[in-house]
């Protein structure tokens, strides 16, 4: 995925910051075209998106624009998107920070959605000024914004650098704070081509807070550009599903599967037999040390569950 998402911009100068947990740097190194210029920035601990985007900005130019995008997504019309992303470096460079939008396809409560204020008195402008931001609404509050024309919160962004660290220090002073004294303490390997930061331990200091609600929600800086380019946020098993190839049954099956008159279900195996006999809708995932068993319009709510497991355990 993170191959795919590097593809999508292969048309755009620059080099390629990816901010990603230290232990992951060698395995990203590799999944990086040979001779494009990137920079590897590890955190040693993750800390949300505001602090990861902190943390590029930091190393990148003030006159440098970041487009920022999450690597679990799934774009279907990579055309669009590219055209969409073109406008967002254009009204950002004018001094906005630009959310992307996407027109809603469905009813969707897993979402975050933002709800555009009005561009010259044109309520449905492909670039609006943001009014506000909704997280993951109930299923009637999620009718009542896609009727008003409100579009999903893909989670990406395009940002000019010296606006964003602005903003930051009005709205975040804290992570700005912590994640400089963690670039002053880091670790520097530079080859050509190639440069890796290994962030300092401030980093674990800084507040765990997202880019939308640190500094976009606040923000009277921002807008948002609508993208209609088959978007979907496959940071869940729910849409892991949707996006995978099925049996006549319905089921997603990877690994070492049997299922008996079950459907639609997701089915992982990277290790143990997975078995199943008359179960429907359901996440079944095995790896070496675990199992998790979820319903799928349940799925969301795995995060919550990863945050109570032990330590020692994770």
């Amino acid at each position: 995925m993170l191959e795919s998402t590097i593809a999508r911009v292969e048309h755009l100068d620059g080099p390629i910051f990816v901010v990603a947990g230290v232990e992951s740097l060698d395995r990203i190194a590799a999944a990086i075209p040979a001779g494009r210029p990137r920079r590897l920035i590890g955190e040693p601990v993750g800390r949300n998106t505001a602090a990861a985007v902190a943390a590029a900005a930091l190393l990148a130019s003030p006159d440098d624009v970041l487009l920022v995008l999450p690597a679990d997504h799934h774009i279907a019309d990579v055309a669009a998107f590219r055209i969409a992303v073109d406008r967002a470096v254009e009204v950002a460079s004018s001094g906005r920070l630009v959310a992307f939008g996407v027109v809603p396809g469905r009813l969707e409560t897993g979402f975050g959605y933002i709800v555009p204020g009005s561009s010259n008195g044109e309520s449905q402008s492909e670039v609006r000024p943001i009014h506000r931001f909704v997280e993951k609404p109930d299923a009637a509050m999620a009718a009542e914004l896609i009727e008003s024309g409100a579009l999903w919160n893909s989670g990406m962004f395009v940002f000019p650098v010296a606006l964003l660290i602005e903003e930051l220090s009005r709205h975040a002073p804290e992570i700005l704070a912590r994640v400089d004294e963690s670039h002053r303490s880091a670790t520097f390997d530079d080859q050509i081509d190639v440069g890796r930061v290994e962030l300092g331990p401030e980093f674990a200091m800084a507040p765990d807070l997202s880019i939308d609600v640190a500094v976009m929600e606040p923000t009277d800086r921002g807008a948002v550009v609508s993208l209609d380019a088959g978007w979907n946020d496959v940071g869940s098993w729910e849409s892991l599903w949707e996006l995978s190839e099925q049996d006549f049954a319905g089921n997603v099956s990877s690994g070492e599967v049997v299922a008996i008159e079950s459907s639609d279900n997701y089915l992982r195996s990277e290790g143990p037999l997975i078995a199943v006999i008359g179960v429907e809708g359901l996440v079944v995932v095995a790896t070496d040390d675990a199992i998790l068993v979820v319903p799928r319009d349940r799925a969301q709510d795995v995060k919550g569950l990863v945050e109570m497991v032990p330590p020692e355990v994770k």
